[in-house]
This record gives structure tokens, C-alpha cells and sequence, in this order.
């Protein structure tokens, strides 16, 4: 291969792919080693660590649009990304270029020497690298997987927060509940603030933020959100400030009150102008996404019990006076029946489609997880040709959702008009 200094993007990310026999090697040794020799385990600004089995990405979207709008800069680092590796490092909300990224990328190379990493604890330390390069005033860092071991718990953060606990990767977080909140409050520090929106948290929760000296505000005690009662919309704050009728996010408003709890905690100045303002325009990318009307047409990434169950809801809420359609694609070492199951009742007709790779679930496999009596069933050899059935199906008064993955999601974002 030639010198990493004229290595392409699509160069260094086959590169990444090869070096390392294995996707995921938990632990902080190798990557700590590496952040140690460049400098990246405190960075510049005000650091806030997003971790949590679902809403991670919009925490952080949110976060990010209200910093903004406080006319602060923001660093993001983000995973996996839908449709160009470049969307994982955003700053103020734009991705940078390709050579930024190969750039960091032959900093990582020779800083590792005889250390291997794994594609995403390359990735991690390149991103650590560019925002040590770019100086924001915040870097907001969502979590890859758990927290304790993940390769963003190289940085000391400022404030580190969970949005929810459910089970997901089991054979890496744990089988219980209880397990799982360890591994994610790792990502606390001590005589910091760590917050926890939660709802329903494992006591491990607790027990792990006490032995690692960090102090915990959880949500329904220290803070909590209200939707409007009396309003058409809109809802109600409190926490260390109290604001009454906030604009209800395009994103999950749990999600929200647990961010506004780890902005208050940075200690920045946040006029409440712009909380009602980035609350009205943050947006993310394959989260409830719209693409077209008549019929209804929303992507959503849920892929597990926990996210199924929150797009039950948001899809129960939406008028539909014709039929639900669903395309569903997985992976296979989610739990699929469970996911699946979450939309009972809902939808109509179902497109199942086979994803590719080594994780992909098959449409039969799906089909064996939804079980009988779900509707009308239809397997298919790839997510667009099920979206396009769905659409060729469907009449100005339907509703079509595509979930299931990443990459179900990314299939489809891929084929619509730039």
C-alpha cells in the first residue's frame, strides 16, 4: 500500500478494516497507551460524554443545537454513520473534509507503531485528534458500546451522562439490567457530575457512580420534564433552573430533559432563549426521519426492544386512515422477536428484507421472529426491493416505516435525491 501521507480516505477505511482480526476488543489498554503518547486524554473546552443502550445520537444532536444556538462551538464524534464515514466528526454541525481525516489518521498510524487498535479505536483517536486541532468550546463524545471499556473513556470529561439502560450486546454489557448500568456508568468520574436519565435505574447505577466518587443527579429527584397538560404544546423544566413551556423537540423529549440536567452541569452560560432554540431545530439524520408524504414515508434506526417500543409510540400517535407498512431489516444478533414483537397490533403488512454480511439476519429469519398472525408477510432479497414493493403497495393515505438497523436506514437514505 503506498505512504500513509498519500493514503485517500476510501484507502485508509480499507486499511482500518484489515488491520485488526477482530471488529470489537473491548478494554482501555491499547487505545489508552495510544492517547497517552498524543496527548488526547484531556482535551481542549468542555467535554460531555453521552452513553445509553438508545439515544445516544439525538442527546447529542440536541446538545449540540443548543450549544450553538448559545454561540458556542461544537464538536461532535458520533457512531456508526448512515452513509459517509465523514459524518461521525461534525463541528458546528458541518462535517470536515476528507484530508482533515486522512491527516489524523497518519497521526494515529505512527503514534500506535507496534499497537493494534481496532477500527473503531482508530477512528475514536482520530476524531480526539482533530477536535485537540480545532479547539471547540464543548465536544460532546457519544459512546460506541457500554462505556467503562469503550474508546472514548480515554478522555476525561467534564460531565458524563446515560440516557437509558436496556439490554442490548449482551455478550459484551451483561444479560441483566443491573449489569449493563455498570458498564455504562463507567463513563463517570470522580467529583464530577454524572448524570443519569433513566427512568427505571438498576441500583447499580447508584452503587457504581458512589465507588467511583462522582456525583450523581438522577432524573425524577434532582430533575425531571413534564409534558403540558394544559397546553396544546409544549412542555415544563426543572432542574438547577425551572423553565415552563419549552418547544417539544422533533427528537425524543426524554432524551432532552436529560441533556438540558448535563448542560446546566458544564457550567457554561445558556440563555433560555437558546434552549427554546435549539430544541426547535435539532434534527438528526434516520431518527424519525420524513421523506415524503402521500404516502407517509419515515426511517427510523430502532433496533432493539427499548428504541421499537419508543417508535410504537411516536407511530401510534400519527393519523393514519389507511394501512401501516413496515420495512424491517436486522442484524442477526439483535433480538429480533422482541424488537418486532414491540409493533404488534400496528402494522398491517410487513416487507421483510435480508441485509448482507457476516451479522446480517436473512427475511426468513425475520419472518421465523415475527411469528404468525402479524398481518400480511412478504420476504425479500434486499431493503430496496422491499421498499419499493411497500411503495408500489400503497395508496396517498399510508404510512411506510423502515427500521430495523443502521443499514436497513442507510440503504434507503441512500436512494433519495441529494
Amino acid at each position: 500500500m503506498q505512504q500513509s501521507q498519500s493514503r485517500s480516505l476510501v484507502d485508509w477505511l480499507s486499511y482500518l478494516e484489515q488491520i485488526h482480526p477482530v471488529n470489537i476488543d473491548m478494554g482501555l489498554t491499547r487505545v489508552g497507551e495510544v492517547a497517552r503518547r498524543m496527548g488526547l486524554t484531556r482535551l481542549p473546552g468542555k467535554v460531555l460524554t453521552v452513553a445509553g443502550t438508545n439515544g445516544k445520537g439525538s442527546s447529542c444532536a440536541m446538545a449540540a443545537s443548543i450549544l450553538m444556538a448559545a454561540g458556542y462551538r461544537v464538536g461532535v464524534y458520533s457512531s456508526p454513520h448512515l452513509l459517509r464515514f465523514t459524518e461521525r466528526v461534525r463541528l458546528n454541525g458541518l462535517e470536515l473534509d476528507e484530508q482533515e481525516h486522512c491527516a489524523a489518521f497518519t497521526e494515529v498510524e505512527a503514534a500506535r507503531a507496534e499497537i493494534a487498535l481496532t477500527f473503531f479505536e482508530f477512528a475514536t483517536l482520530a476524531a480526539l485528534w482533530l477536535f485537540r486541532r480545532h479547539a471547540p468550546d464543548v465536544i460532546l463524545l457519544e459512546v460506541g458500546l457500554g462505556g467503562r471499556l469503550d474508546a472514548t473513556n480515554v478522555v476525561e470529561s467534564d460531565v458524563a451522562m446515560i440516557t437509558s439502560i436496556a439490554l442490548d450486546h449482551c455478550d459484551w454489557l451483561g444479560d441483566t439490567r443491573e449489569a449493563v448500568a455498570v458498564e455504562k456508568a463507567g463513563v463517570y468520574r470522580a467529583d464530577k457530575p454524572a448524570i443519569s436519565g433513566e427512568p427505571h435505574p438498576p441500583a447499580t447505577i447508584a452503587s457504581e457512580a458512589a465507588r467511583l466518587g462522582a456525583h450523581l443527579y438522577q432524573v425524577g429527584r434532582d430533575f425531571s420534564g413534564q409534558a403540558r397538560e394544559d397546553a396544546k404544546v409544549g412542555w415544563d423544566y426543572r432542574g438547577l433552573q425551572c423553565y415552563q413551556g419549552l418547544p417539544t423537540p422533533a427528537l425524543p423529549l426524554m432524551n432532552a430533559v436529560t441533556v438540558l440536567a448535563a448542560l446546566e452541569r458544564l457550567g457554561l452560560t445558556l440563555p433560555e432563549s437558546a434552549i427554546r432554540k435549539g430544541l426547535r431545530d435539532a434534527r438528526l439524520a434516520g431518527r424519525m426521519q420524513r421523506l415524503q408524504t402521500e404516502p407517509l414515508v419515515i426511517v427510523d434506526v430502532a433496533h432493539n426492544p427499548h428504541s421499537a417500543a419508543y417508535l410504537a409510540s411516536q407511530l401510534s400517535a400519527i393519523p393514519c386512515s389507511g394501512v401501516r407498512r413496515a420495512v424491517v431489516g436486522m442484524l442477526k444478533d439483535k433480538d429480533m422477536a422482541g424488537s418486532l414483537a414491540e409493533l404488534d397490533g400496528l402494522i398491517d403488512s410487513w416487507y421483510l428484507a435480508s441485509l448482507t454480511g457476516p451479522r446480517a439476519a436473512s427475511a426468513g429469519q425475520l419472518a421465523n421472529a415475527l411469528g404468525q398472525g402479524q398481518g400480511r408477510v412478504t420476504q425479500h432479497d434486499a431493503v430496496t426491493e422491499a421498499y419499493q414493493q411497500a411503495l408500489a403497495d400503497s395508496s396517498p393515505a399510508d404510512v411506510v416505516i423502515v427500521f430495523g438497523s443502521f443499514y436497513t436506514v442507510a440503504d434507503i437514505l441512500a436512494t433519495q435525491p441529494a
